[in-house]
C-alpha cells in the first residue's frame, strides 16, 4: 500500500486545537514560533539518531526519516514563502507538492544524519527570520495558491503546527507549547 497524498485543508488550525497533536495555534503568539521550532528540531535530530528511522510502521504512513525530511522542507518552503511576504505586496505563494517532493527526492533513502543537520540548518534559517519580524510586518499579507489568505502572523502559527504534528505522528508525545515561554 503507499501514502494516500494529503489534500486536506489544515488551515482549521487557526481556529481550534488539533484533536491529534493538541497543539492549538489559536493561544500561540506569532512570536513563540521560533523558540518551539528549535525544540521542535531538535527533537527530530533525537528521532533520527534513535534506532534505523527508515522503517514505516504501517505501509500507509511514512516512516521516521520520510517525516523528518518533508519537515526539513516545509522549512525551507515557509522561509521561501515569509521571505516574498516581506519584500512583496501581496504575493502569491508557488504550489508545492509535497508528495511528489516526497518521490523525487527519495525520502526514504536519505541518509539520516545528513537529514538532521540539514533539517536543524533550515529550522535555525526559518526561527532566525521569524525572529526578526517586528511591528506590522505582522500584518503583510499573501496567499496560497488555494487562496488561502495569511498574514505573516497567521502564517507563522499555521506552519509550526506541521513539524509539531509530525513529531507527534513519530512519536505519539505532545510537543507543549510552554516550550515557548
Amino acid at each position: 500500500m503507499t501514502i494516500t497524498p494529503d489534500t486536506k485543508d489544515w488551515t482549521w488550525v487557526l481556529r481550534r486545537p488539533c484533536p491529534d497533536c493538541g497543539l492549538d495555534t489559536s493561544r500561540l503568539r506569532p512570536e513563540d514560533v521560533p523558540t518551539l521550532l528549535r525544540a521542535n528540531a531538535t527533537a527530530w535530530r533525537d528521532v533520527l539518531a534513535d534506532g534505523d528511522p527508515r522503517p514505516r510502521p504501517r505501509p500507509d504512513r511514512w516512516s521516521p526519516i520520510e517525516y523528518a525530511c518533508h519537515v526539513r522542507d516545509v522549512c525551507r518552503v515557509f522561509a521561501d514563502r515569509l521571505h516574498l511576504m516581506l519584500t512583496e505586496d501581496q504575493p502569491h505563494f508557488p504550489n508545492w507538492d509535497q508528495d511528489a517532493t516526497a518521490l523525487a527526492d527519495r525520502y526514504a533513502d536519505q541518509d539520516p544524519a545528513v537529514v538532521a543537520a540539514e533539517l536543524i540548518d533550515a529550522a535555525e534559517h526559518l526561527a532566525v527570520r521569524f525572529a526578526q519580524v517586528s511591528g506590522s510586518q505582522w500584518e503583510r499579507p499573501g496567499r496560497r495558491s488555494d487562496g488561502a489568505h495569511f498574514t505573516v502572523g497567521t502564517l507563522a502559527r499555521y506552519f509550526i503546527h506541521d513539524p509539531v504534528h509530525h513529531l507527534f505522528d513519530v512519536t505519539g508525545r505532545e510537543q507543549s507549547a510552554h516550550a515557548a515561554r
